[in-house]
């Protein structure tokens, strides 16, 4: 019966990048973490930690989503940081475009409504991934700002709806962060520079620096905060 009163999290994309930072923060936050991957590779290089599962998701296939919160007696946070770009000018084409949809925006609704009625029980909460591209356009990727903009909106409108059941819903949104996602962008010099000229504190994030931020927006601390869009980004959108 002792493993109960444990806090149980969801985080989709929790295997590596960001939600890996996300996932060992709440770990570390006294929560029993189950960490989600779209393939037995991304589990299989995953680093076992305590108190972390790991488990196989993909956020666009309903079957696939049901298999996992169906394996939960009790969910307390969900966590929703699965999510793609295409680069190379993928999403100006309908199919790149629609599949970024799918993922970033439609996987995290998907995700969303398959966790509510858990979330409800529990006075649980919600954190998305939203982005700076939540705020304005990019030139290179318009089907992951699109998504991201989007998050955005959905987070607001499922904490005005949600918050009779009990469950807060707010997102984080992530500046320049080092991860694999963000890697030809780091080992591009001039792009480096030109991030860093507008980081008011002059250096890449790191997924550790999100994963307290969604411990407090998870926690009690945070009871009185719902809807909310986080920027976590070193004051980018500051300038």
């Amino acid at each position: 019966m002792a493993h109960h009163s444990i806090k149980q999290a969801l985080v989709t994309g929790g295997t590596r990048g960001i939600g890996e930072g996300i996932a060992r923060a709440l770990a570390k936050a006294g929560y029993h973490v189950t960490a989600c991957g779209l393939t037995q590779g991304e589990l299989d290089r995953f680093t076992p930690q305590e108190h972390i599962t790991t488990a196989l998701l993909d956020v666009t296939n309903d079957a696939s989503v049901a298999a996992v919160l169906n394996g939960f007696s009790s969910l307390d946070v969900l966590v929703n940081c699965a999510g793609i770009i295409l680069r190379e000018g993928k999403e100006f084409e309908i199919e790149g475009f629609r599949t970024t949809i799918e993922v970033n925006l439609n996987g995290t609704m998907r995700m969303c409504l398959a966790a509510k009625p858990l979330l409800a029980k529990a006075g649980g909460s919600i954190v998305n991934t939203a982005s700076m591209l939540s705020f304005f356009g990019s030139a290179y990727a318009p089907g992951y700002a699109a998504s991201k903009g989007a998050v955005a909106q959905l987070t607001k409108s499922l904490a005005a709806a949600w918050a009779t059941d009990g469950i807060r819903v707010n997102a984080i949104a992530p500046g320049w962060i080092a991860t694999e996602l963000t890697q030809p962008l780091q080992d591009d010099a001039a792009r480096t520079a030109s991030i860093m000229a507008r980081t008011p504190l002059n250096r890449w994030g790191t997924p550790d620096d999100l994963g307290g931020v969604v411990a407090f927006l998870a926690s009690d601390a945070a009871r009185f905060v719902t809807g909310t869009v986080l920027p976590v980004d070193g004051g980018y959108l500051t300038v």
